[in-house]
């Protein structure tokens, strides 16, 4: 096993470091964590007791990953954060450990966060996703798989945004935001589909323009989101990609954007 630890790097010797693993200068590595094969911490990170890294991730200087929550009601109680695989996390940006209430702030693997994002406790961020510079997350955010958030954007805490959505720069998301489409202006509204990440995805074209349909009948014929469900519902056969739109869409406790 080839482990690289520099010099001014402090690792705890209760941490578990894979196989070529490499640590930088001043970064500070404590107890319980423990990081995957060919995980590399440049400078001056800091990751905190409790978290776990996976494999082949990128950690750039002054990152923060594992540290207590933001919380006033937290009183110390162990809890986790967990890094999936070929994931990286940009300067700056801080990733802060659950509390009691779900116990996990967990980022999924092959995701990008970028510089000075922030994502607080309790939130689950999903596999493929972007955060675009100073995204700022509240607690128990749930980000599903492929979304894309632009630069500055500020998600509400309890919201969930759906997969393969996308949400414009400088965006406060307050509601949830259904699969697929994408979001822009202040106030929030959905502008159309995210046409251009879907085909991107290998999405048919004859799939696209079913999901085109469902939101064109849902948002913008007039109709509220109970009756435009029920009209699509009778044209017939829907994939399983727009069931999926339809049942978060029900399941939705803060309402969509619409």
């Amino acid at each position: 096993m080839s482990v690289e630890i520099h010099k001014l790097a402090v690792v705890s010797p209760k941490a578990q470091l894979g196989e070529n693993v490499k640590v930088g200068p001043n970064c500070v590595v404590n107890d319980g964590v423990v990081i995957g094969d060919g995980t590399v911490l440049m400078a001056n990170c800091y990751i905190d007791t409790g978290t776990t890294i996976g494999k082949d991730c990128k950690i750039f200087p002054g990152a923060v990953v594992g540290t207590e929550p933001q919380d006033m009601k937290f009183e110390g109680e162990i809890t986790y954060t967990q890094i999936g695989d070929r994931t990286t996390l940009r300067e700056f940006s801080t990733i802060h450990r659950g509390t009691n209430a779900t116990g996990l702030t967990s980022v999924g693997s092959d995701s990008l966060i970028m510089a000075y994002c922030h994502v607080a406790h309790d939130c689950r961020v999903g596999n493929h996703v972007i955060m675009s510079n100073v995204v700022q997350l509240a607690g128990h955010v749930i980000i599903e798989d492929w979304v894309v958030l632009g630069g500055v954007a500020k998600v509400h805490q309890y919201v969930t945004i759906g997969c393969h959505a996308m949400v414009g720069a400088d965006v406060k998301v307050v509601m949830d935001v259904a699969p697929y489409v994408l979001i822009g202006r202040n106030p929030p509204r959905v502008e159309k589909i995210n046409k251009v990440g879907l085909r991107r995805r290998g999405f048919s074209d004859e799939l696209i323009r079913e999901i085109q349909d469902f939101y064109d009948l849902l948002l913008f014929s007039g109709m509220n989101n109970k009756d435009g469900i029920d009209e699509f519902m009778k044209r017939g056969k829907v994939s399983p990609e727009v069931m999926y739109c339809i049942d978060f869409i029900q399941k939705s406790t803060r309402g969509i954007h619409r």
